[in-house]
């Protein structure tokens, strides 16, 4: 037994102490360099860029997922309700973060590219019942030039113009009829209110 053989076991601890730390002070600093570019955090529901949304209901993801953690509910584009290009879009969407494995197999059955996995990854509560994110809280936020769904396609393009990246933004004619929707939804749901005040006055009387 050598001299230096009761020591051979700091051999590491003195290569370590001299070496740049990579501790972090998280939550204050820092947080952006914590995760690869690649890393698997919360799911995102991807839109085109006019602001339609890519899903369209297929719920292979769902049928992907090996944790049950996914629910879909397909539904059918109509004529002042488009919120895809195609025929269906994902009147419902869920995912269950207390099922979520975040193993990717979603991303890799999406045809479309609809979902990606983000670098977010603080997705702790106190509460269960808020760890089921709901389709608003996947959306992608709108970006400059896209309009929320619903709203017509670009004039002239059909679904696979889409997919062949031939639509760059929306245009003025979508902002119209965007705009008319909008008015129109106002108003319907302003005269509910009105016949459900006047159902609870008769009522009362």
């Amino acid at each position: 037994m050598g001299f230096f053989d009761p020591w051979a076991g700091f051999g590491v601890t003195f290569r370590t102490m001299f070496r740049k730390t990579f501790t972090q002070g998280y939550p204050e600093k820092g947080k952006e360099e914590v995760t690869a570019p690649r890393f698997h955090g919360r799911h995102q529901l991807n839109r085109w860029p006019d602001g339609l949304e890519k899903c369209v209901g297929c719920e292979l993801c769902a049928w992907a997922c090996p944790a049950d953690a996914i629910y879909v509910e397909g539904a059918s584009n109509v004529e002042g309700g488009r919120y895809s290009p195609g025929e269906r879009y994902g009147r419902v969407y869920q995912i269950n973060y207390l099922r979520c494995i975040f193993c990717g197999l979603c991303i890799e059955a999406c045809p479309t590219r609809a979902l990606t996995m983000t670098n977010e990854y603080e997705l702790a509560d106190t509460n269960r019942a808020d760890l089921i994110f709901t389709k608003e809280q996947l959306l992608a936020p709108i970006q400059q030039g896209m309009l929320p769904a619903p709203h017509p396609m670009v004039a002239g393009m059909e679904e696979r113009d889409y997919y062949l990246g031939k639509v760059n933004g929306s245009t003025e004619e979508q902002r119209v009829s965007a705009a008319a929707q909008a008015a129109n939804a106002a108003d319907a749901a302003g005269a509910a209110a009105d016949t459900a005040m006047t159902s609870e006055g008769g009522t009362t009387r």
